[in-house]
C-alpha cells in the first residue's frame, strides 16, 4: 500500500493538535492508503510539544520534530520535506483552516498522475482591506517575478515523491516555498475551497511578518529590482543633464539669477531618496548572498522520535540534530 505523509508545522497550537489529528485520521478509516503524520514543533511556548508526544505514545503513525528555537514556518516546511518517507506528502497548517475533507480529493488528483495537487481558497470572511491588499500584491508580484504566484494558493497541497525530491535539490537558505512550488512546475491540478476562519488560538502572522514575507516573494525569484535601480539611475542622469543644459541656456540668455531654495531642496531630496532606495534594494541582495555563504543549517532539532540520519545524509540535506533523541 502507498504511504501518504502529512507535514504539519505547529507553533503554539496546543488546542488544535488533537483536533487536526483526529480529523485526518477519520479520512483514512476506509482508505487503502497508509499514512504518517509529522508534526514540526517550531519551539512552541505552550504545551504543543507535550500534546504531540502524548499522541505519539498512543499512535505509531505520529512522528514529531521539535526545534531548538523558533526558526519560522519555512524552516519547518523544509524539515518536513527532508524527513517524510511517503510516496506523496500533504502539507497542511495545524490551525484547522485547511479542511481535511479535501484530503480524498488531493489523493484522487495524485492517482490521476499529478505531481502537485493544489488547494486554492477564496477570501470569504476577510476584510475588504485585506482582500484589496492581497489582490494588489499578487498583481504587482506577477509582473516582476519569474514564477507565477496565484492569489489564494498557499502551502496546502499534495506533492508527489518526484516533486519533493525536486524541491530538496534547491539548497538555498532564504526560502520562499510558494515560489519554489511554482518554480518546479511539473503536473499540477487545482482544487478550490471556501475559506475557513480560525476557531482556536490566534494567528501567528503580524502585519510586519506578512510585509517581510511579501518582500521575500519579490526578491527571491528575480533580479528586476536591481535592473530597476539601473534604469532609474540612467533616467535621473539624463533628466539632470537636460536640466543643466536648460539652466546654462538661461544664464547665457538672461544672466545669472538668484537660485531658488525650493529647486535646490527638491533636487537634493529627490536624488537622496532615489539613492537610499537603490542602496536598500542592493542591500537586500547582498544580505542574502552573505547569509547563503555562511552555510548555516536552516534549523536545529532539539528532540524527535524519528530515526537519526547518517552524518553524510545530514550534511547533504543540511539537517543537524542536537542534545537528545527519544523514541515513542
Amino acid at each position: 500500500m502507498s504511504l501518504i505523509s502529512f507535514v504539519l508545522p505547529a507553533y503554539n497550537e496546543e488546542a488544535n493538535i488533537p483536533l487536526i489529528f483526529q480529523s485526518i485520521r477519520e479520512q483514512f478509516l476506509n482508505s487503502t492508503y497508509q499514512y504518517e503524520i509529522l508534526f514540526v514543533d517550531d519551539a512552541s511556548t505552550d504545551r504543543t510539544l507535550e500534546t504531540i508526544k502524548c499522541l505519539a505514545v498512543r499512535h505509531r503513525e505520529v512522528r514529531y520534530i521539535s526545534f531548538s528555537r523558533n526558526f519560522g514556518k519555512e524552516a519547518a516546511i523544509l524539515a518536513g520535506l527532508q524527513h517524510v518517507t511517503g510516496d506523496a506528502m500533504i502539507l497542511m497548517d495545524t490551525d484547522l483552516q485547511h479542511p481535511t475533507a479535501l484530503i480524498p480529493k488531493l489523493i484522487a488528483g495524485y492517482e490521476e498522475g499529478y505531481d502537485q495537487v493544489i488547494a486554492k481558497r477564496d477570501r470569504t470572511g476577510e476584510s475588504r482591506i485585506r482582500k484589496l491588499a492581497a489582490q494588489t500584491y499578487y498583481q504587482l508580484v506577477n509582473k516582476i517575478v519569474d514564477v507565477e504566484l496565484e492569489d489564494g494558493v498557499g502551502d496546502f497541497r499534495l506533492l508527489s515523491r518526484d516533486a519533493i525530491d525536486a524541491i530538496l535539490r534547491m539548497n538555498e537558505n532564504q526560502r520562499f516555498s510558494k515560489g519554489l512550488f511554482s518554480w518546479i512546475g511539473m503536473g499540477q491540478k487545482t482544487i478550490t475551497y471556501q475559506n475557513v476562519l480560525r476557531q482556536n488560538g490566534e494567528t501567528k502572522w503580524s502585519f510586519t511578518q506578512l510585509f517581510n514575507y511579501g518582500i521575500d516573494g519579490l526578491i527571491s525569484f528575480n533580479s528586476k529590482p536591481l535592473r530597476f535601480c539601473f534604469y532609474t539611475g540612467v533616467s535621473i542622469l539624463m533628466l539632470s543633464m537636460l536640466y543643466i543644459l536648460f539652466t546654462l541656456f538661461g544664464i547665457v540668455q538672461d544672466g545669472v539669477e538668484t537660485p531658488g531654495y525650493f529647486t535646490l531642496i527638491s533636487a537634493i531630496l529627490l536624488l537622496g531618496g532615489i539613492q537610499l532606495v537603490s542602496l536598500g534594494i542592493i542591500g537586500e541582495y547582498v544580505g542574502r548572498i552573505y547569509f547563503e555563504t555562511k552555510q548555516r543549517p536552516a534549523y536545529l532539532i532539539q528532540e524527535t522520535n524519528m530515526q537519526r540520519k547518517s552524518v553524510n545524509e545530514q550534511k547533504k540535506g543540511r539537517v543537524y540534530k542536537i542534545h537528545r533523541h527519544r523514541g515513542n
